[in-house]
């Protein structure tokens, strides 16, 4: 098992808190803006309880194991398209009109700029060796830019919204979304279906400690010299002082937990 260190599995965890709890909040502010208080005190709750049950549920599957991309169907591409619909669900929903009509844009968009961190963070999972490469910038995954240009496209729209044209945000908008959608089809095109394309470091299964089970296949690791970032494939040498048997697969381990939200 390769398992992320404790920072940077607590640093994952309060990311995805932070960012499900900015769901009832938008909620409680689209309701207040449309005047009704009545609604915001009933559906923000609503909304907190139903966020809370979505993770609890996701955290419960890993926790048991279920989360895999080798099962039959793959549970973790289950999970994933499971939380593209209910977010697309919501978005088209009255709850997602209130919202788009309420809240800022300013503030819409500057939500968007959790994806800097999470970018950094998934690049330092590739750096401790529990991320395939193609799924940080150092090699396919792009969605940093979406983050960094949120945080100053927001901050032009509070300051300065007159200034700022609508097609600006909506070319924005595209390219954040076309981002996205990379680094999902770089995802699926790693896993070790038979869609797989990239056959370096497949993830096959996460478990509740975040913990992340090679492919067999995926025989190479990785050594990150310095902050500098370079790195070089090498073969992983034998543990020192361990027997290791023929047929299994070579992993490395540094530290804990990590949430699936």
């Amino acid at each position: 098992m390769v398992k992320a260190s404790m920072g940077l599995a607590v640093a994952f965890g309060v990311l995805a808190v932070l960012v499900a709890g900015a769901f009832p909040i938008l909620v409680h502010r689209a309701e207040t803006a449309a005047g009704d208080a009545a609604a915001a005190r009933r559906r923000t709750p609503r909304a907190a309880l139903a966020t809370a049950a979505w993770m609890a549920a996701t955290f419960a599957a890993a926790a048991s194991g279920r989360l895999s991309f080798t099962t039959v169907p793959p549970t973790m591409m289950v999970a994933i398209v499971l939380s593209l619909a209910l977010a697309l669900r919501i978005g088209l929903s009255g709850t997602g009109s209130r919202i788009a009509a309420g809240v800022p844009l300013a503030l819409l968009v500057g939500v968007q700029g959790f994806r800097l961190p999470l970018e950094l963070l998934m690049h330092r999972a590739y750096a401790e060796g529990v991320m395939p490469v193609q799924m940080s910038y150092s090699g396919r995954n792009f969605d940093i830019v979406t983050g960094t240009t949120a945080i100053l496209l927001a901050a032009a729209l509070w300051l300065a919204p007159q200034r700022v044209s609508p097609k600006l945000v909506l070319l924005w908008n595209l390219l954040g979304f076309g981002l996205l959608l990379n680094v999902l089809t770089i995802a699926v095109l790693s896993a070790p279906t038979p869609l797989r394309v990239f056959h370096e470091r497949a993830v096959e299964r996460v478990d509740h400690a975040g913990a992340v089970r090679l492919h067999p296949q995926a025989a190479e690791d990785h050594d990150v010299a310095g902050e500098r970032g370079d790195h070089e494939h090498r073969r992983e040498p034998e543990a020192h002082g361990r027997a290791e048997a023929p047929s299994a697969t070579r992993t490395k381990t540094n530290g804990t937990p990590a949430l699936v939200a």
